[in-house]
């Protein structure tokens, strides 16, 4: 068995790990510049590949014709692609003898693209997935081989869910092996009439707004925690929320207004409010709600 493997981020780590004994090749998005001194520095798989002992490519373009001939010429059985980052074109789709096929962390046809765990937060699901389908030319479009469902509890926080799915992942990358080999795995087609769209996370999203409710407010906050993070803006910058949690049993004020009460931070909301318990402002150390609230010395003004 001769697998061709195709993932960047951390999400692509279990299902890797899982088929590595039959990995030839890994191809991971390039070095990129990073921390504070920037540096070039490795994708995640490309990191684990490296302790594997499996070789990397990482091409800017993975549909170019130069690394497509590449492929053609290393004749492998079929590819498994988890978080590569990159839309592949039918000319790549087609370099391997059954095909490529995609770890999906959405259960498809719904949140199709590139953000489906942190929007199923967003939208207060219940359930979410991982789905194994046979790519296509379209963005999340091909066959479906088999889903693993599971819950998405009330305070889960995208780092926790995102981390659950990829073991998930890993399961399914695993369960399917021999019957992708053998060309033997069963197919559903999507129903595209219900389907749905998850875009990238912009910088707009991670900014809180209270003309909504409490609720949304932190669902927001969990889709976007511990990376990139929510946050406020403020008369005194942008203000990072580390913790936060939605409080009901409050008098209804305005949104945006503040109420300071037993050593903790209210932030009001269209409906209900969230306890800010703790923040952190740009250069400075995280700290708690209140410490925040009396070292600042805010007033009512500050979140309007």
């Amino acid at each position: 068995m001769k697998i061709l493997f195709m993932g960047t981020s951390t999400f692509a780590i279990p299902a890797l790990k899982e088929i590595a004994n039959h990995v030839h090749l890994v191809v991971t998005s390039p070095d990129r510049k990073s921390g504070r001194g920037m540096k070039l520095t490795p994708s995640p798989v490309k990191l684990i590949a490296h302790e594997l002992g499996i070789d990397t490519l990482t091409p800017e373009k993975a549909s170019s014709s130069s690394f497509v001939d590449i492929i053609k010429k290393e004749s492998f059985d079929f590819a498994i692609v988890a978080a590569y980052g990159q839309i592949l074109k039918p000319t790549l789709l087609n370099s391997t003898r059954n095909g490529f096929f995609n770890l999906h962390g959405s259960i498809l046809p719904f949140y199709r693209g590139a953000a489906p765990i942190q929007r199923s937060i967003m939208n207060n699901d219940i359930k979410t997935g991982v789905t194994l389908m046979k790519m296509d030319e379209g963005m999340d479009t091909g066959d479906i081989i088999d889903i693993i469902e599971t819950d998405i509890h009330q305070d889960d926080h995208c780092g926790y869910l995102y981390e659950k799915l990829a073991g998930l992942a890993g399961e399914l990358a695993s369960k399917w092996i021999d019957q992708l080999y053998h060309n033997t795995f069963p197919t559903q087609k999507q129903n595209h009439d219900i389907a749905t769209y998850a875009s990238k996370i912009t910088k707009e999203d991670r900014f809180l707004q209270f003309k909504h409710t409490a609720l949304h407010c932190y669902n927001q906050f969990r889709a976007l925690s511990p990376k990139p993070g929510a946050c406020i803006q403020t008369s005194l910058g942008d203000l990072s929320l580390i913790e936060i949690k939605p409080v009901k049993n409050v008098p209804s004020r305005t949104p945006g207004s503040i109420l300071i009460d037993d050593h903790k931070l209210i932030l009001f909301c269209k409906e209900h409010a969230v306890e800010l318990i703790q923040v952190k402002m740009p250069g400075k150390k995280i700290i708690t709600g209140i410490d925040f609230a009396k070292g600042y010395r805010i007033n009512q003004s500050i979140f309007i």
